[in-house]
């Protein structure tokens, strides 16, 4: 048996069964985590790795002994605008919340309010429901024709699904697209942008054409239609030992809260 242990959040979703499937077939151990507490016998295991929800990976993450690899918080807004086609701010939510124009807002690495598009500043969280410093994209407002999500290891896309269609839910294998060229062929242009070596990209197609959507957490990324194995591989290298995170990747490191259990 795999000396890897695959471990998931209690949330049960179709893309834990898939990794659970794939992790299965190579003889690794999956465990999932009952609680957000770390049981003792679970505490930094050899080989472990994770697969869950941002909030979740934060409690659990450190007792685990991983590293979880995440792309900068700013990365979307220091993208040149020939790959994103809209302008793209890294801000507080309290400079977002001056605005008095349409957006699309949203916090880059959590899900500590919804990301949508708001008619102005005014209807984003109050301080009472989100501290003035978070961190937040906001991005002039595009129409996606049709977006893909895209696992990458190493600047290469391992897998791919669509997954929307004119912002409706439309799932299918990258491999049986009939943009699928056009989607590799953009995604090479991903490979110098700063990412870790193992991260999930959304792309998508605009009228004026194709453009990054944003990155996720491999760790934290549905698959949708993306081949479970070849996911997996990316998932595994995106939440490791953190002793084993090479040291070209120790700057995407998300970094986690002291956990105080009473």
């Amino acid at each position: 048996m795999s000396t890897r242990i695959l471990f998931l959040s209690p949330r049960v979703t179709a893309t834990g069964h898939a990794l659970t499937d794939a992790a299965r077939r190579r003889a690794m151990r999956v465990e999932t985590l009952r609680d957000w507490r770390v049981p003792e016998h679970a505490r930094e295991s050899a080989g472990a790795s994770l697969y869950a929800g941002p909030l979740f990976a934060d409690a659990v993450a450190g007792e685990l002994g991983l590293g979880l690899l995440e792309a900068p918080p700013d990365w979307l807004a220091r993208l040149p605008y020939e790959l994103t086609l809209r302008d793209v701010e890294f801000t507080t939510l309290a400079e977002a919340r001056r605005l008095r124009r349409p957006a699309f807002v949203k916090p880059p690495n959590d899900k500590s309010f919804p990301a949508r598009v708001y008619v102005d500043g005014s209807r984003l969280p109050g301080p009472d429901a989100v501290d003035d410093d978070v961190q937040v994209l906001v991005s002039d407002i595009v129409s996606f024709t049709v977006e893909y999500r895209l696992f990458l290891r190493d600047g290469e896309v391992r897998t791919g699904s669509r997954y929307a269609t004119r912002g409706d839910l439309d799932v299918a294998p990258l491999a049986a697209d009939p943009h699928r060229g056009e989607v590799l062929a953009f995604a090479e242009h991903l490979a110098s942008t700063g990412l870790p070596s193992a991260v999930v990209v959304d792309i998508g197609l605009t009228d004026s054409g194709w453009a990054v959507v944003e990155a996720n957490a491999a760790w934290a990324s549905g698959h949708y239609a993306c081949d479970a194995d070849a996911a997996l591989d990316v998932v595994l290298h995106a939440a490791l030992p953190e002793a084993e995170v090479a040291s070209a990747d120790r700057r995407f490191l998300r970094p986690l809260p002291e956990v105080v259990h009473d």
